[in-house]
Formats: C-alpha cells, sequence, structure tokens
C-alpha cells in the first residue's frame, strides 16, 4: 500500500543523499493529517457560521466548565489577549446572542462572561462536525491500532515536552 507521501520521498531520495525515509514519512505524514485536520475545522466552522477566532472565545467558556462564566480579565488571559481586543470580540459575540455580559451581583464594579444556551449549542455544533471529520480520518484504524497510535504520538509529545521544560529552565 502507497500513498502520495511515499512519492515525495522517492522523488526527494534520489536528489538528497542524506533523506532518511522513515523520519520523512513520519513528518510528511503528520503534516499532511494536520492539514486534513484543519481544512475539517475550517468546514465545521463555515456550517456553523463561527469564525476560528469566535470558536476559540466559547471554547475557553466551556472549558471552565457549568456555569461556564469568567471575568473578562481571566477570559482575556486564557486567549492571549489585552482586555480591549476581548471586549471588540464580546461584543460581536454578545450581538450573535452567544455569549452575555452581567455585572457581578456581590460586586457591581464586575463584569462576568457566560456562555448562553446559544453560545453552547454553536460550539456543540461545530464540534460534532469536526469530531465526524477525524472519525472519518481515523475509520481506517481497528480499535488497537488507534491505541497503538495514540500511545507512540504520546510519547514524542512527552519527549518535546520534556525537552522544551528543560529548555526553559
Amino acid at each position: 500500500m502507497r500513498d502520495s507521501i511515499d512519492e515525495h520521498i522517492a522523488t526527494w531520495s534520489e536528489e538528497l543523499d542524506d533523506l532518511d525515509p522513515v523520519q520523512e514519512g513520519i513528518i510528511g505524514r503528520i503534516r499532511l493529517l494536520t492539514r486534513h485536520m484543519t481544512e475539517g475545522r475550517q468546514q465545521a466552522l463555515r456550517s456553523g457560521d463561527l469564525l476560528v477566532w469566535q470558536l476559540k472565545t466559547l471554547l475557553m467558556l466551556r472549558k471552565l466548565g457549568a456555569p461556564y462564566t469568567t471575568s473578562p480579565s481571566q477570559l482575556a488571559a486564557m486567549l492571549g489577549l489585552t482586555r480591549g481586543a476581548l471586549s471588540i470580540r464580546l461584543a460581536t459575540l454578545e450581538d450573535m446572542g452567544l455569549v452575555s455580559r452581567a455585572h457581578d451581583t456581590a460586586d457591581r464594579r464586575r463584569v462576568q462572561v457566560s456562555l448562553t444556551a446559544a453560545g453552547r449549542t454553536a460550539l456543540d455544533s461545530a464540534m460534532n462536525l469536526e469530531d465526524a471529520v477525524e472519525q472519518r480520518m481515523l475509520a481506517v484504524l481497528t480499535d488497537r491500532e488507534k491505541r497503538t497510535l495514540a500511545d507512540l504520538l504520546r510519547k514524542v509529545v512527552v519527549g518535546i515536552e520534556s525537552t522544551s521544560e528543560g529548555e526553559g529552565r
């Protein structure tokens, strides 16, 4: 069984004497899968009428767990945005009915941002569409093969993370 990456390796092996075909195969296939997953996410977003930044904002609120509420400053920090940039984004999401902003009942000077029922529905819809793309992509693997692949990828990620942590010291 051959794929487009095998063709890529065959072509470049003739030009590059030191090309490691195993390494090139792994990296090339990861890149191809990443591109496929990105296209799947974009397709899901187009179907649900959400932009990437909207999805990320809704995901951060959902990640907090019920009641899916936080302060604008905490949400800005989670998203790596300034409060001003977040305020503009929240206004758009609020106009769409996906989030709400309300004054904190204990301290009226504070504002709380919450994921609305409509926001949760929009997020769930986009996530379900994206999940369907991922399931189709992995459908060629048995459950055992999926577990093996997950374990191997975890090992690579742990290696990267442990190296990155060592460099940060």
